[in-house]
C-alpha cells in the first residue's frame, strides 16, 4: 500500500489505481449482437405494455 507522511507524522493511505487501457471499438459481430438484443428488449417492453393495457379496466 502506498503511504505518504504528512506534517506532524500523520499517514495517508491511498488506494491502488487500476491499470488504464484504451477501449477497442466493437467488432461487426458485437454490433450485430447489440442490434439483436436491442430489438428483443423493445419487443419485450412493448409486450409488457400491451399486456398491461389489455388487462387494465381502463377502456
Amino acid at each position: 500500500m502506498p503511504y505518504t507522511n504528512e506534517e506532524g507524522g500523520l499517514l495517508n493511505n491511498f488506494a491502488k489505481e487500476p491499470k488504464v487501457y484504451q477501449a477497442e471499438p466493437p467488432t461487426n459481430a458485437q454490433k450485430r449482437t447489440y442490434i439483436i438484443l436491442g430489438i428483443a428488449a423493445m419487443l419485450l417492453i412493448g409486450g409488457v405494455i400491451f399486456v398491461a393495457f389489455s388487462v387494465s379496466s381502463v377502456s
